[in-house]
């Protein structure tokens, strides 16, 4: 590609950031236990889902990237100077409501891997413990510091990929039912790819990555793009190649999920998987030790990336919508209501732990509430991308403005679709 030639090593290392964390965030627990589900329940039969998934990912992430480095503020803060507050609050409650949820799954899952990998000890204390190690890393952790701690939880997604590695299975199969699967297009199936999309591109995504480059912004003392649009070309170039790779980490690992699930769970029969502990607990009979011990750490390891991402996102959604101070960067005391929000999305998704839900339910919940606001949020986020009131010159080009178009009609079919297949 052409904007690689621009960059030397040292400079695409120092490029990524705000998109590999984003994409590696997207398969957290939950996500892993659905794309475990699909593995399990079709074979490989699913896998052309995470092809399908990844140009639709890059053209929606590079459009909040776009919005937050041009215009230095976040999403919600665009929404609400372009559009109704109505809208903005309605997003913005969903958003908060989606995101506990799955905060709550997620830790839940991180409390299982950890009783599963310790042999002893209460799935509720271990998941409150994670719950406040999350929680304290993100009030108290210096922004940088706090950054490359979450680009080193990254590493921890790598587990996947090593845990295919531990089977043995023949990639010519592998291949063949990615470009030709066997679908039988029935409820089960339909349902089976509206929950990979809806897992994958999830507006909590949106939020962070925009919120995230207004960050680096700040961090560097750099203004917006309309401010300065001399270093327009660099910035453009850095958010691309940034977005690429994470989106390009995030759907490879859900592929080699997918594999590993099929090679195994699917193999040897059995068809219904709940949660990501349950996929690493069947995975220690069939696959052995190792790939037992990787599955359930890296469960772990995701979920200490993705339980901020959530609770970060629900909170510059908040702050921003009124116009209160937000950002990592800032003190406790500089920016109260921002960790108040972080504080309250982490503690309101422990405490859904302990309340009589089923948390299969809470995700298919989750998963409906994201579905649902996503296509509004990605419609209303095209738009802004195309206006040059919102915009000035650095309006989406045409091919961008297809693809952002596209995966807004993609999610509304899939929307459409799990309405049917509910």
């Amino acid at each position: 590609m052409k904007f690689l030639k621009h960059l030397s090593r040292h400079d695409a290392v120092k490029a990524l950031g705000p998109g590999l964390i984003t994409g590696a965030a997207d398969d957290d627990p939950s996500g892993i236990a659905t794309y475990s589900q699909a593995g399990a329940q079709f074979g490989f039969n699913m896998l052309w889902t995470v092809v399908l998934t990844y140009p639709l990912m890059v053209g929606i992430q590079l459009v909040s990237a776009r919005i937050g480095l041009v215009t230095r503020r976040g999403l919600a803060a665009n929404i609400r100077r372009a559009y109704s507050p109505a809208l903005l609050y309605g997003i913005v409650l969903l958003l908060l409501i989606a995101n506990m949820i799955n905060i709550a799954a997620d830790i839940a899952a991180m409390g299982e891997a950890l009783r599963l990998v310790a042999g002893v000890g209460s799935a509720h204390i271990y998941s409150l413990a994670c719950g406040f190690i999350c929680l304290s890393l993100q009030i108290f952790l210096p922004y940088r510091s706090y950054v490359r701690m979450l680009k080193w939880l990254t590493l921890g997604l790598l587990a996947y990929v090593a845990t295919v590695f531990a089977v043995q299975l023949s990639w010519s199969d592998v291949i063949r039912s990615t470009v030709l699967p066997e679908v039988a297009w029935n409820g089960e199936s339909l349902g089976m790819v509206v929950a990979v999309l809806g897992t994958t591109i999830s507006p909590y995504l949106f939020f962070w990555q925009a919120s995230q480059e207004v960050e680096e912004l700040r961090d560097s003392a750099t203004p917006g793009l309309l401010r300065d649009p001399a270093k327009a070309g660099s910035h453009l170039r850095r958010i691309k190649l940034d977005t690429l790779i994470g989106m390009g980490f995030s759907n490879l690992v859900a592929f080699f999920i997918i594999v590993t699930a099929a090679a195994t769970l699917g193999a040897h029969g059995i068809r219904d998987i709940q949660s990501s502990s349950q996929a690493a607990e069947a995975l220690r009979p069939i696959a052995g030790e190792f790939a037992f011990w990787i599955f359930a750490l890296g469960i772990i390891g995701t979920g200490m990336l993705a339980i901020p991402v959530l609770a970060g996102s629900a909170a510059y959604a908040v702050t921003e919508s009124f116009k209160w101070k937000s950002g990592l960067n800032l003190k406790i005391l500089e920016a109260r209501e921002f960790y108040a929000i972080i504080s309250l999305a982490t503690i309101g998704g422990m405490a859904l732990d302990f309340a009589p839900v089923d948390p299969v339910k809470a995700l298919v919940w989750s998963a409906q509430i994201n579905g649902v606001i996503a296509v509004p949020i990605m419609a209303v986020m095209v738009l802004m991308a195309q206006s040059p009131r919102v915009m000035g010159r650095f309006t989406l080009t045409r091919r961008h403005r297809m693809l952002g178009w596209l995966g807004v009609a993609v999610m509304a079919a899939a929307v459409f679709g799990m309405f049917v297949t509910s």
